[in-house]
């Protein structure tokens, strides 16, 4: 059974390569003339079949991405089975790729892959854009109409080009943001570490983009031609007010993502950014059919994905308790079907509709789907308008008798997380946390916990946890009994805490624990609900409704346009007459009409899955600690508490690494960019297992980062 589990594996690995590959060779070829020649050879033939230019086009440009979604989708629930029962340790070589190689505070922390790529794609921009260019200057005739001199003319020519630039990144724009359907799940990385490739390439299309359009605008100064040409909606061929409506939209979305406007005002970026929409309309009927399949599969994926989550959110479920800590933060609790299971460091998006009905927020979840079947819970620190009005809607119904409560609505989407845990198979294990960028933290210390083998998880733990204001430390009351308990059956955890802005003399984890541990709890009754949170759907029935989706989407498009543009030897030249705004409106019907099929597909595997009822769950005050026995006094004082001082990473790690005794260390972090930076580079100095000189029992660190806020 192994075996051939094993075999389909690679087969679906081999086909995800061999797609991927003719992918980029289509891009590395398309700007050629060897491959103009034989497309319109291509086109002129399909034209004579069923499939006619529009499946041509779709299938080619198109379905090699949507491919490699569905196949890697059936490779991870594959996997999925026999990741459960591995045990092995990670291999310091296997990871030498996605360790720091540069950290800067200005490019962030960047892998030797990260940059080998980033190489890549900047060597086909400018493969792409001299092709063209190159063509372009050969070809290059006096235009009398626009009343240029050959200058001019080049100028231009440099300009047109600039927008395939920005076409290509926007092909590679939407990817790295898939949830359900996200491709870059088979490269084991998770969309909340990849939303920072959907911010360079974000700004990288911009960039093209705005030279593009400005020069464009420039030279129709020039030629005095601005006036007519600037409020021009053309018939056939490029549509210029489309163009220049796609680019202010895009400007806008990319100007409130800025992180000085995204962190202070959230919502303006929020609602700003669901312009995409009418961003991705209006580049259609500027760009046309021919340019808009090539940017299609991230569109065709973003859509499905988006539509798919929309209905696995639904139908809303309540709160079951909640709490309130000193440090201003809210613990939720909430109801889970048993058969929903998750990694640590999963998020969930949550949608308060009291709050708002249109904002969804992401949260770290910090319970463990092994320990506890009905329930999965979150922590929230309280700091923005949508948190801080979440703590008053909680402190409200605590100020009200029981016979009052109401019900708290939620709207669950998720959970989304690692599929695989090979990040926690180390020998020894290094936590960095600051602030909020605990709670990811807090699910691993949950799961190794709760874990009947040991061997799957590190022997050691070593919590390194920055924070502010010392009452902050309350947001580790979920894993108290692992600070008290030190007995070799549980973990090995130990705790550095660094409190930066108090000073306090004489006071350790145990005045800590005795201070900030008192907690208000609001229990809400389970009738107030009848489903519980079952997550997303199977990655083999998601590859089922993409397939569906493309399937019906070709279905559509064929037959429409069969029936507006009639097939035979004028078929040429209809297409030529028929406006081509026509021909962008019969694209989206096609699409929004398969969306419809594939909703109603997601839907009816929906409804089979829920089941009324919400078990009773339980959650009372929580108990006050015993701190006077003697275990727990001896375990207290293997941690340590320091104030108003920052760690120093580089001693912290070198401390770990002579007492791992060449052991595999691997070093996770999660806070501040600033934070992280400061490790990455401290893993630098200290690593010395790539060193040729280095022997097989020097300890390695392996970095890893999470993200706690998208």
């Amino acid at each position: 059974m192994a075996s051939s589990t094993t075999l389909f594996a690679a087969i679906l690995k081999f086909l995800i390569i061999f797609l991927f590959a003719g992918w980029v060779s289509l891009w590395l070829l398309k700007p050629t003339q060897i491959w103009t020649r034989k497309w319109k050879h291509a086109e002129d033939r399909a034209n004579d079949t069923i499939l006619g230019y529009y499946g041509l086009s779709f299938a080619v440009y198109t379905f090699p991405i949507i491919a490699i979604a569905i196949i890697g989708l059936l490779l991870l629930d594959l996997k999925a089975g026999y990741q459960r029962s591995r045990s092995a340790r990670s291999s310091s070589k296997s990871n030498f790729f996605s360790n720091p190689l540069v950290v800067n505070s200005t490019l962030g922390i960047l892998s030797s892959i990260e940059i080998l790529v980033a190489s890549l794609c900047i060597v086909f921009l400018a493969w792409t854009y001299y092709s063209r260019i190159s063509v372009d200057f050969k070809k290059l005739m006096p235009d009398k109409s626009l009343n240029l001199n050959m200058w001019q003319l080049k100028y231009l020519r440099i300009a047109t080009r600039f927008g395939l630039l920005a076409e290509a990144s926007l092909a590679l724009l939407l990817l790295p943001i898939l949830r359900g359907l996200a491709v870059f799940r088979i490269l084991g990385i998770q969309f909340e570490a990849s939303v920072r490739y959907h911010t360079w390439v974000g700004t990288a299309m911009i960039l093209f983009a705005t030279i593009h359009g400005s020069s464009t605008l420039l030279v129709w100064g020039v030629s005095h031609h601005i006036q007519h040409e600037i409020w021009n909606w053309q018939k056939t061929g490029r549509i210029y007010l489309a163009g220049e409506i796609a680019l202010v939209i895009g400007l806008v979305i990319w100007v409130t993502s800025l992180p000085q406007i995204r962190r202070r005002k959230f919502e303006i970026f929020y609602y700003t950014h669901h312009l995409y929409a009418v961003f991705l309309v209006f580049f259609l009927f500027h760009g046309g059919d021919r340019h808009f399949y090539t940017v299609f599969p991230g569109i065709f994926l973003f859509s499905l994905d988006k539509l798919i989550r929309v209905i696995q959110s639904r139908p809303n479920t309540c709160i079951v308790s909640a709490r309130i800590f000193p440090c201003k933060a809210v613990e939720l609790i909430l109801p889970k079907d048993p058969g929903l299971k998750y990694n640590p460091t999963s998020v969930i998006f949550l949608k308060i509709p009291t709050i708002s009905h249109l904002q969804w927020h992401s949260f770290s979840i910090i319970s463990s789907s092994r320990a506890d079947d009905h329930i999965l819970s979150v922590i929230i620190k309280c700091e923005g308008w949508w948190t801080n009005s979440l703590y008053d809607l909680i402190h409200a119904e605590l100020d009200k008798t029981a016979d009052k409560r109401k019900g708290i609505p939620v709207a669950i989407e998720g959970p989304y997380g690692p599929a695989s845990l090979d990040f926690l198979r180390y020998d020894t294990l290094l936590l960095v946390a600051g602030g909020s960028g605990i709670t990811p933290f807090l699910s691993i210390l949950a799961e190794a916990d709760s874990a009947t083998s040991k061997s799957r998880y590190p022997s050691r733990i070593q919590l390194v946890y920055v924070i502010k204001k010392a009452q902050d430390f309350c947001l580790l009351h979920s894993i108290s009994h692992l600070l008290l308990n030190q007995s070799t059956e549980k973990i090995c955890l130990n705790l550095k805490l660094f409190v930066t802005q108090e000073t306090q003399a004489g006071v350790g984890i145990r005045e800590l624990l005795n201070e900030f541990f008192e907690v208000r709890t609001l229990q809400v009754n389970s009738m107030f609900s009848n489903y519980a949170a079952y997550g997303p759907e199977s990655p083999s029935w998601m590859a089922a409704i993409a397939g569906l989706c493309s399937i019906m989407f070709l279905i559509f498009l064929i037959c429409f346009n069969h029936i507006i543009i009639p097939s035979g030897k004028r078929s040429k030249m209809s297409r030529e007459k028929t406006p081509s705004w026509v021909v962008d409106l019969l694209l989206i019907v096609a699409f929004v009409l398969a969306l419809a099929c594939s909703a109603s597909m997601a839907a009816i595997l929906r409804w089979r899955r829920l089941r009324k009822g919400i078990p009773q769950v339980s959650h009372g005050e929580i108990k006050p600690l015993d701190l006077s026995s003697a275990e727990a006094r001896n375990a207290l004082e293997e941690h340590e508490v320091h104030f108003g001082g920052r760690p120093n990473f580089k001693d912290i790690l070198g401390k770990l690494r002579n007492e791992s005794g060449g052991s595999n260390i691997g070093v996770l972090v999660c806070g501040p960019e600033s934070m992280k930076e400061s490790v990455a580079f401290a893993c630098q100095q200290e690593s010395e297992c790539f060193k040729v000189s280095a022997k097989r029992t020097v300890s390695c660190f392996t970095f890893h980062t999470l993200n706690f806020t998208l």
